[in-house]
């Protein structure tokens, strides 16, 4: 990738996403001699800050209605949207082994993290598995949120809960010794998880910041998107 004057661009992430945007972004940086700035969080939050006025020049998003929300007030590009990942969600424990939806109603398992369903896209899909095996109102009073889904997953990492339902990019990354139990929650129990990026209107011009969404479509970058414990259109 050959461009004819380096650039910076401030990119806003989704946080199931960060570890699979670390090995993007030195890849990207490498071959364009861009520049990336990145800043991570909760879908809901990076939105509001978008509203507000933060200086972001691509968004990716872990849903497809923000972007959408976006599109329609004239904050985003026309035509810039791409879905650039599926995500994929799994049941993940440090200490429960042999799960599947019915551990969820085990006694032993006190707090059960998920991110929040007002704003956190893997958060709407984890209340999703619970109506799908109508377990709603069995764990109801046993659900601690996270912001995001790094939060959640972060509560049962630390054992401050005993099951979480997150992003499988996160648990692919831990290391051996760390790497628990987890049971891969079938596609059919939540809607998919389309995550779609967006060229903000701060990058309408900005080259790195075109450059960046070219380069999510490649092959190479979906290849290592895919390595990350995503599905890719």
């Amino acid at each position: 990738m050959l461009v004819a004057s380096a650039e910076q661009a401030r990119i806003a992430v989704a946080s199931n996403f960060d570890p699979a945007m670390e090995e993007l972004e030195q890849d990207f940086e490498a071959l364009s001699e861009h520049d990336l700035i990145v800043s991570s969080g909760a879908t809901g939050k990076l939105y509001s800050q978008i509203r507000f006025g933060a200086p972001f020049d691509v968004f990716l998003s872990a849903d497809t209605a923000h972007p959408q929300r976006l599109l329609d007030e004239g904050r985003a590009q026309s035509g810039s949207e791409i879905t650039y990942a599926i995500g994929r969600l799994v049941m993940w424990s440090r200490s429960h082994s042999e799960l599947d939806a019915t551990k969820l109603l085990d006694p032993d398992v006190d707090r059960i993290a998920i991110a929040t369903p007002m704003g956190a896209p893997y958060g709407i899909a984890a209340n999703q598995v619970f109506e799908h095996f109508e377990l709603l109102e069995d764990v109801r009073d046993r659900l601690v949120f996270g912001e995001s889904i790094g939060q959640a997953f972060a509560f049962a990492h630390s054992g401050n809960a005993d099951i979480g339902l997150v992003s499988a990019s996160l648990i692919l990354q831990l290391p051996e010794d760390e790497a628990g139990y987890n049971w891969p929650i079938p596609v059919d129990a939540h809607s998919p998880i389309m995550q779609q990026a967006v060229v903000l209107r701060a990058g309408a011009e900005n080259t790195a910041a075109i450059d960046f969404m070219a380069y999510l479509k490649s092959p190479r970058a979906q290849e290592i998107i895919q390595e990350y414990g995503y599905d890719t259109p």
